[in-house]
This record gives C-alpha cells, structure tokens and sequence, in this order.
C-alpha cells in the first residue's frame, strides 16, 4: 500500500475491529506501515489471518485473532493473546459494523397504497425489531464493547488514542435504512461522549465519517451483475460532488492525522468527513 505520508509508530500496538474487511484492512496495514504491531480482530478468523499474512509478508508485524465484538469474553481472550504476542494496545481502530436487511424498507416513501399491498413490500410497519436491535447491537454496543476492555491498557499511556468508524449517516440520514443510520448517529454521539469522559487519562477519542465506498457488504446493492452501477448508486454519485465513490486508500491520510499525536494532539472528539463533498450538497 502507498501511504499518503510516514509517521513514527514504532512500539505502538494497534488493534483493529472489523480488520478483515476492505476499509478497516487498509486501515490496519498503513497502521503496519508505519511501524505499529498490529492485532487484527475479526469474527471471521480466515480473513484476519490473510490480512494479518498480507502485513508480515511485506515486513510489517500483525497476528490475526477471531474476536466477536458483541461478546465481552471474547474480547477479554483477544486482549490476552494481543498482550502476550505483541504488547498492550496504544491504538484501537473500532471498525466492526454493519447493516441487516431486516432493518431496511423496501421504499424509500411510504405510500398509503403500501399498507394493504403487496405483502413483499416492507414498509416502516413491517421493520422487525430483532433486525433492528442486531444492527444498533453490531454498530454500538460493537464499539462501546472494544473500547471498554482495551482502554484498561491505554490509560496513562503516551497519548493513546481510539478512532471510531461512523457514517454520512450520521449527518444526513439515507433512505430506506432507518437502523444503520440510526446507529451511526450514536456511533457520533459515543465518540464525542468517550472523548470527554477519557480526557483525564491520556487518550483522545476522535472518529472517521467515510462518504460512500464499495465494500463487500454494499456491492450488491449499487452495483448490478454486470458491474454497472444500480439507480441506488447512481442517486449516490449524483450528490456526490466528486461524481465517484471513494478509494479505501483515500481514508488513510486522516487516519495517520488522528493517530500522530505530532499532527492531532489537541483534535479531540471529532467526526471528520471524507465523503467528496456529499454532506456539503444541497442536491440544488
């Protein structure tokens, strides 16, 4: 990976939730890049292992652990391998999250026709709970969790620091996904909250707002079979400014600005954008 700039993240330990998916595996090896040991936690432990592989075959250090966020226990057995095998976490990447068919309507407008048609349409009265509280569990308690076993080890430490992964669903709300907007909302809210509350102890708390990106977990629903874009995704680039989604690389240098503590060291719970313009468009 070319990183935008270098910075000294010799003997720092970082962790990263979700490492084993596109954005927050490009997060993890510019980390890796520049000097960090890195513990890629993912519940799926194959794909920890190849991002993990991927580091320490270009000189980096990283170990891969299957770790589920929602499961404190989990947690506690994946701080204990990141302290024996590299040291304790100066840096905490909350990246795990995600969306759930079950908390998304079929419209993006309710009609009143909606309500006694068509049984396949899933209208704002059909979202079923269970599907909601999996994707506000996944997103929030997926960080609160994270951030509440590894912070034990950055306290008093040199300027340890947490980035948390939020949405432009947090700012503007998109259509049709009531739950995951929803959840990056309080995503936004935790971290300015956890910033305050750690501000006695040495660690900053900021977050990255990503635009819109193609992912594993939304290429289905912008992009067609034949790789053309589906009207969903067209709607997207036409209110985006820059006319395209973003480059996972394109994160990466406000990334490395809240973590270098020469560049950051008084950025302290924010939520920074990195979107193309989408969240300054009026649509007008």
């Amino acid at each position: 990976m070319k990183i935008p700039f270098n910075i000294d993240l010799e003997n720092k330990i970082a962790v990263v939730t979700g490492g084993g998916g596109i954005l927050c595996s490009a997060f993890a090896k510019a980390l890796a890049q520049c000097g960090a040991k890195t513990a890629i936690l993912d519940l799926n432990k194959e794909k920890a292992d190849i991002v993990a592989d991927e580091i320490n075959k270009n000189g980096g250090t990283a170990i891969g652990i299957a770790a589920n966020v929602l499961e404190k226990e989990s947690l506690e057995n994946a701080r204990k391998i990141v302290n024996k095998e590299l040291g304790t976490c100066d840096i905490l990447i909350n990246g795990a999250g995600g969306n759930h068919p079950k908390g998304t309507t079929s419209k993006e407008f309710l009609f009143k026709e909606d309500i006694s048609s068509d049984e396949s349409i899933i209208t704002f009265f059909d979202l079923d709970p269970k599907g909601i509280e999996f994707v506000f569990n996944l997103n929030f308690i997926g960080t609160l969790l994270p951030s509440q076993v590894f912070t034990k080890d950055m306290i008093g430490k040199d300027d340890s620091v947490i980035i948390n992964v939020s949405s432009m669903n947090a700012f503007t709300p998109l259509t049709k996904i009531p739950a995951y907007s929803g959840a990056k909302a309080s995503i936004s809210n935790f971290t300015q909250w956890l910033a305050v509350h750690m501000s006695k102890v040495g660690i900053r708390v900021n977050a990255i707002a990503p635009g819109f990106f193609l992912t594993d977990q939304n290429r289905s629903l912008l992009t067609n079979k034949d790789g053309s874009f589906t009207k969903r995704a067209e709607k997207i680039l036409n209110n985006t400014p820059m006319s395209r989604f973003g480059e996972p690389e394109e994160l990466i240098g406000t990334l490395l600005w809240l973590v270098d503590k020469n560049a950051s060291s008084f950025v302290n719970g924010t939520i920074i954008p990195v979107d193309g313009g989408f969240s300054a468009y009026s649509g007008v």
